[in-house]
């Protein structure tokens, strides 16, 4: 077993346990783009971020593909990777702003506004279709080619597969597919529709923010309101 520490926090995990993984077991829930349970680890969205380190040695990496090691000292929702999580759901709103998964994200984490250029694109480049055809449908029949700007998906020579069996498990799986409820024609790249759902926690600890999920504080001090209110009302 290897021990660690998570936001103060001494836990012990299995060798081989990522750092996603290890949080999710002790109830600490990371935002996700491109990760499956399913799928072997990517690292492309860098939403999971975390902070590893003590002092002015901190250093940002993606928990879905870092391994717990001994002794680590692991920040899942520091000042510093909560600006950078938010950040990067911008980006992911001016790439695809018609997706309800990162509306929702945008909604969750405070993301009231986009300060880049929107292009509405219909992939992310999470890789999720690509590893969902070759792991769990054994197709292979998508691919990443190109780089940079340039990288997208398509199918070998972009001509029709002949390994294609037309399951769907791409558009099963990919976030850009999920339409958001304004439907094609939304007004702008982020609508906070879905933001009082789950209010976010206002409490901190030192510079970090609550990450109970859900927050056991925010629901008691949500009866006591209402056990307040019913006293007054009789």
């Amino acid at each position: 077993m290897i021990t660690l520490k998570i936001n103060g926090i001494d836990v012990a995990v299995e060798k081989g346990t990522t750092l996603l993984e290890a949080a999710k077991f002790y109830g600490i829930n990371l935002p996700t783009l491109c990760h499956d349970d399913g799928l072997t680890p990517y690292g492309a969205c860098r939403l999971c971020v975390v902070e590893i380190g003590t002092g002015d040695r901190t250093q940002l990496v993606s928990a879905c593909t870092y391994p717990a090691e001994q002794g680590l000292v692991v920040r899942t929702h520091s000042r510093r990777v909560t600006d950078v999580r938010r950040m990067m759901i911008e980006m992911y709103l001016a790439t695809c702003p018609s997706s309800k998964t990162i509306q929702d994200l945008a909604s969750k984490w405070g993301v009231s506004r986009c300060r880049f250029e929107v292009k509405h694109e219909d992939c992310v480049l999470c890789g999720l279709c690509v590893r969902m055809c070759a792991q769990q449908m054994d197709g292979r029949a998508i691919g990443f080619v190109g780089r940079g700007k340039n990288r997208r998906i398509t199918t070998p020579f972009d001509e029709k597969s002949d390994v294609c069996r037309l399951c769907g498990g791409c558009m099963y799986i990919c976030p850009a597919c999920q339409s958001r409820c304004q439907g094609p024609q939304e007004r702008s790249p982020i609508c906070n529709a879905c933001v009082a759902c789950e209010p976010p926690c206002l409490v901190p600890w030192d510079d970090m923010k609550c990450y109970m999920d859900p927050c056991v504080w925010c629901e008691q001090e949500t009866k006591r309101k209402l056990l307040a209110e019913s006293k007054v009302q009789e």
